[in-house]
């Protein structure tokens, strides 16, 4: 029995070993050598062609002028003309537009832009936009 049980921790023992890293084992021109460029995509259930559609650059904010007939543009807390308003801007100022969504209908346009920090949404018909806005 004495012998059944050093014989398994042995083997346990040497099938850790064979899995862990050894101190000085790997040349230096290996460590320091790039590595290839993996063949299998880079998580579960997503095939390496959509690899191309991540994006890790950082989007930088878009600014708009609001372009209202009236003095003021309602902020309201969602994308659309049901959500309450919790702010307003005012004719010609300029605003930061972080992405734009789908809403309800101001005129044609189901565009909404969301201000950043969670300030809001605006219609985006009555916003001037010079750049391409990223969606949400």
């Amino acid at each position: 029995m004495i012998r059944r049980t050093l014989k398994s921790g042995l083997l346990a023992t040497v099938a850790v070993l064979a899995f862990l890293p050894t101190a000085g084992a790997t040349p230096a021109s290996a460590a320091t050598a790039p590595r290839p460029a993996p063949t299998t995509a880079p998580y579960p259930g997503h095939h390496a062609k959509h690899r191309a559609h991540v994006s890790h650059r950082r989007a930088y904010p878009v600014l708009g002028r609001v372009a209202t007939r009236r003095a003021r543009l309602n902020v309201r807390s969602g994308p659309g003309t049901v959500y309450r308003v919790v702010g307003h801007r005012y004719k010609n100022r300029l605003l930061t537009v972080a992405c734009e969504t789908y809403g309800t209908a101001v005129r044609g346009n189901h565009l909404w832009y969301r201000l950043p920090h969670h300030r809001g949404y605006v219609a985006a018909r009555y916003v001037v936009t010079h750049r391409a806005v990223p969606w949400c």
